[in-house]
This record gives structure tokens, sequence and C-alpha cells, in this order.
């Protein structure tokens, strides 16, 4: 099964993280539908840490784990979307990986939209 390229895009933020008053993972599930992406997804991790070295992991009282938001998207449609989501995250990482694409609908491939 052959795909078309695609691109593979994880952002890594914190789940403290806001945006306008809201969490800043719904915030960027929101925009990449705005912008209409093919797809995003969040994962909270159990643990890790980033640029300033701190752990981040569960706690009694609140919410600190770290927040993992993956898009698969066309090469066009990711590199416009990069910057917008940039602009929502205080701090992070975008990591940017080259994929192929295999769009599966009703048991035939399909191009990913």
């Amino acid at each position: 099964m052959s795909g078309q390229p695609g691109k593979l895009l994880r952002l890594y933020v914190n789940e403290r993280d806001e945006y306008h008053g809201k969490p800043l993972y719904q915030a960027i599930v929101a925009k990449c539908h705005d912008l209409d992406l093919a797809g995003v997804t969040v994962f909270r991790g159990l643990e890790g840490f980033g640029e300033s070295s701190e752990v981040h992991r569960p706690h009694l009282l609140r919410r600190d784990q770290p927040i993992v938001i993956t898009i698969v998207e066309t090469p066009e449609k990711a590199r416009e979307a990069i910057p917008v989501l940039q602009a929502m995250m205080p701090s992070g990482l975008i990591a940017v990986t080259d994929v192929e694409v295999t769009v599966v609908l009703n048991g035939a491939v399909a191009p990913l939209r």
C-alpha cells in the first residue's frame, strides 16, 4: 500500500498551559478544526520534562502532566498551520516529521483532505 507524503506534527505542552483562559490543548484542537486540518489527537503523558527541566507528573491537588498533541496533515497545510499554533504556545516544543500517509475510508484508500 503506497501513501502520499505528509507531515506529522507533535506539539509538547504542559497540562496547565492556557490560551485566553482555556486549556491550551483544547484551544489548539479548536484552532486545528478552524484551520480545516485533517485531524488532531491529544495525549496526556504520565510524566516528563522539557526545556525547564521541571518534572511534570500527577499531583493530588492540581494537574501538571505533559501533553502531546499530534497532527497529521499535508506538507502545505502543515507549513501554514505551524506559525499559527506556535503563536498560541507560551512555551513548549514542536517536532515535525516527514511521514507517508494512507487514509482508509470504507476499506479503500482515500486522499488526505
